[in-house]
């Protein structure tokens, strides 16, 4: 199994990555998005993206996409494909496209939307922390692309400010002068991580509760 930065070379799996995708959401009846293969194979050729595979066969995805001038980021179309799922897969290649991300966008704030609780739970130990639409881009591109979902009605009776999708981001400055924090006082690490993890315990079921209201 690889797991790689994605280029030309996989445009190939672009259909496959665009069926999966939408197989995916259809048999769990959550709002995921559509997309195009043009538009999955733009991520392809501006190396975007991150795909694994195994000998010729895809595996799975996730691309970049930039927001407000690229002072936000997210990571979109996780998807892993049904012969590899429970290998652990999903895990791998958020961290992959997280690192990369810091690495290609060192200035951005990293964020996404999800209704998946297996996504909050690795997007909590990369280091996101739940919050409010508010605190998200409000490029209005972004939000234009949730119009195929299949909770986009509800995003829209509540005006934008929330759905049945939990908002979560990654602020590097912040996270930067937090591990400055930390290194200056080591001993309160295990108490600041205690007190983060059920911070984040609560918001997270907080926010479960409102998205079955």
């Amino acid at each position: 199994m690889k797991i790689v930065i994605a280029d030309i070379s996989h445009i190939r799996f672009a259909q496959d990555i665009c069926d999966t995708i939408e197989n995916s959401a259809s048999q769990r009846g959550t709002g995921i998005a559509r997309r195009t293969v043009e538009y999955i194979t733009a991520k392809l050729e501006n190396n975007n993206a991150v795909i694994a595979v195994e000998g010729d066969k895809f595996a799975g995805f996730c691309y970049i996409e930039k927001w407000d001038h690229g002072k936000y980021v997210a990571h979109s179309g996780l998807i892993v494909h049904p012969d590899f799922r429970n290998r652990g897969l999903a895990k791998k290649i958020k961290k992959k496209i997280f690192d990369y991300s810091l690495e290609k966008f060192p200035e951005a704030k990293i964020f996404g939307i999800t209704t998946g609780l297996a996504v909050m739970k690795i997007n909590s130990e990369l280091g996101y922390k739940p919050v409010p639409f508010s605190e998200l881009t409000d490029d209005k591109k972004f939000w234009a692309g949730c119009q195929t979902c299949t909770n986009y009605e509800i995003l829209k009776l509540k005006e934008q400010k929330m759905c049945l999708c939990t908002g979560m981001l990654y602020n590097p400055k912040k996270e930067e002068i937090l591990q400055k924090e930390i290194h200056k006082h080591p001993y309160d690490k295990k108490v600041w991580t205690r007190l983060k993890n059920i911070k984040q315990a609560l918001f997270l079921k907080k926010s479960l509760k409102k998205g079955k209201k």
